[in-house]
């Protein structure tokens, strides 16, 4: 429990060509966050770009995002994230990609993301995503050239999701499809169902209400 666990958010603040705000799914930092805080473990938040990530699903109702809402220390670490430039992936025991419909837009081609997933994978850490972080997933490839997610087990957000949020024709592409594109086994449960599919080290889940279940998945793979 040396190395601490990086958790990576979106830069990305705008819907497309829509003008809609979105950013980062506030509970599917907090959810997990809490998760690994509780077991010990270090945690670092960075984002693609460094600096204040724009933020989504604000909503100071759940008690967990407001217990962290309320915490300095938490908002003095969102307000000067590192971007994954700076780091090095060999550096932590897990990197876990938070959700949002911002994540669409700068996750998928970021070679950062890709280079820091490589890095934590082939070092033995854990690479997790959960609802539309798994696109930081979808172009990761290892560094014999082969997709990390081909012929793996990956729950992410689903086309079914994504038409029920009216989502389509917004994202730039569907995540779903974009996975299985890449050779992914994707394994869906029913809209807003908790879904989290471990194969290995690789740790997903589907949706906003899996994200506690993701940073569950984490500690266990990392206290086995």
């Amino acid at each position: 429990m040396t190395k601490p666990v990086l958790c990576v958010v979106t830069s990305h603040p705008i819907k497309g060509a829509t003008g809609i705000p979105t950013g980062f799914w506030l509970a599917e930092l907090t959810h997990p966050l809490k998760e690994l805080e509780k077991a010990g473990f270090k945690t670092v938040i960075a984002s693609i770009r460094g600096g204040q990530p724009p933020i989504d699903g604000f909503d100071l109702s759940d008690e967990v995002n407001a217990h962290f809402w309320k915490d300095t220390d938490f908002q003095q670490r969102l307000a000067k994230t590192p971007s994954l430039a700076e780091l090095n992936g060999a550096d932590y025991s897990a990197v876990f990609f938070a959700g949002g419909h911002g994540t669409m837009w700068d996750y998928k081609d970021s070679v950062e993301a890709q280079r820091i997933i490589r890095e934590v994978y082939e070092s033995g850490g854990i690479v997790s995503a959960v609802c539309h972080g798994p696109a930081a997933l979808v172009n990761a490839k290892l560094s014999n050239g082969e997709y990390l997610v081909a012929n793996k087990k990956v729950a992410a957000f689903t086309n079914e999701e994504e038409k029920e949020v009216q989502g389509i024709g917004v994202v730039p592409f569907l995540l779903e499809t974009a996975l299985i594109e890449h050779k992914a086994q994707h394994q869906a449960a029913p809209n807003w169902a908790e879904n989290v599919v471990v194969d290995g080290r690789l740790i997903t889940g589907q949706n906003p209400a899996s994200a506690k279940a993701v940073g569950t998945a984490i500690v266990k793979a990392l206290t086995a």
